[in-house]
């Protein structure tokens, strides 16, 4: 029987960094006051494109699974902050890495990657694809109002990928069982207007972006969503709760991870959580945190990995994997970003300067 085991995996996060202190420099906010309703202590700042970091997180993954580009037979390459449309950022990575196969987007906003690993995984299972690039990358920082606090504290710039390969086994190995939903009666409540073909592109506010951004019912919605899936997934792949090893959650909030390990019923210490150092990159949470999990060694052979996601749509996805025998990659990469010269709050203050400008204008 045909399954599709992840073999390899990498990540890339921009050198510079934006602190919570940073951010009371020119808005009304302090650390406390992030750290306690975000658990957020940081979020990387990218001075590069999506796509370039895309491909950094492309070669780790591919020399963790000791395989070329040549060696794919797709790329999957979940964003929702693509540098360019036409064409897709992951041609872009395909040709950076070598590889010449099917290569394309998603837009499923948070949950990028768990729908990208479920269409991969279909791939795989269905004989179509033997190796699978799987990418999860944002530069949301770019879409961001530096003034609107209650989006300008929540997201950070990266990427992460994962190589999914054929494996026969009468075992059940790799992914298990993935889910995908989408809740249209809530598209509004996340949302970017002035972005995308309906924008007036002659407009001087045609580059003013509006996070639309309801808090409270996005908890509630993305906590339903999160543990209907994950139950869904449990059940179809024959997973008792007690034998999940650990959970790998979208990394939007603390009180989010937390409700949503509490209601499945699952113990606190299971669930990883690495948001403080990063902030939300949305598609890039879920592969970042799975090579952070692996660096500490909070993952080991055989073990049984929930994951769950949501995002913007509103989009749920979640996954069962069993982990295969290695833990340690087979080759290493000297991929890198170029060199970053300035601070995360240098990067961003034209972005800062230009807000402070519109809304000067508006006043």
């Amino acid at each position: 029987m045909l399954h599709a085991q992840i073999t390899g995996w990498g990540k890339c996060l921009p050198p510079a960094t934006l602190t919570n202190d940073d951010l009371a420099t020119f808005m009304d906010t302090s650390d406390e006051w992030i750290r306690s309703r975000t658990g957020i202590g940081q979020r990387h700042i990218s001075h590069v494109s999506t796509s370039t970091m895309a491909t950094v997180a492309a070669k780790h993954a591919l020399a963790a699974a000791g395989i070329e580009g040549s060696d794919l037979d797709m790329i999957i390459l979940g964003s929702a902050t693509p540098d360019t449309l036409v064409p897709n950022i992951a041609a872009t990575v395909q040709a950076e890495i070598g590889a010449q196969c099917a290569a394309f987007d998603i837009n499923a906003a948070c949950s990028g990657f768990l729908y990208a690993l479920g269409l991969a995984t279909a791939q795989i299972r269905s004989g179509q694809c033997r190796k699978v690039l799987v990418i999860g990358a944002e530069r949301l920082t770019f879409l961001l109002n530096w003034l609107q606090r209650d989006t300008a504290v929540l997201f950070g710039d990266g990427a992460g990928a994962v190589i999914l390969e054929a494996v026969e086994s009468e075992e059940p190995t790799g992914v298990l069982s993935y889910a995908m939903n989408n809740d249209p009666q809530a598209r509004e409540i996340l949302k970017v207007d002035a972005f995308g073909s309906d924008m007036n592109r002659w407009s001087e506010d045609a580059t003013d972006f509006k996070f639309q951004f309801e808090g409270r019912e996005i908890f509630k919605r993305a906590i339903a969503g999160m543990s209907s899936l994950g139950k869904k997934v449990l059940t179809e792949s024959n997973t008792p709760l007690d034998a999940v090893d650990l959970v790998v959650p979208h990394q939007a909030n603390v009180r989010i991870i937390d409700t949503l390990i509490g209601k499945m019923g699952l113990p606190a210490e299971k669930a990883f959580i690495n948001i403080e150092n990063y902030g939300n990159t949305s598609a890039a949470t879920v592969p970042i945190a799975l090579c952070d999990a692996l660096e500490q060694g909070r993952i080991k052979p055989g073990d049984t990995l929930l994951s769950c996601a949501f995002g913007a749509g509103l989009t749920s996805a979640a996954a069962v994997i069993k982990w295969g025998d290695r833990v340690t990659p087979v080759n290493t990469s000297d991929a890198e970003l170029p060199p970053c010269e300035q601070t995360g709050l240098e990067i961003i203050a034209p972005a800062v300067a230009a807000a402070k400008a519109q809304l000067a204008e508006k006043q």
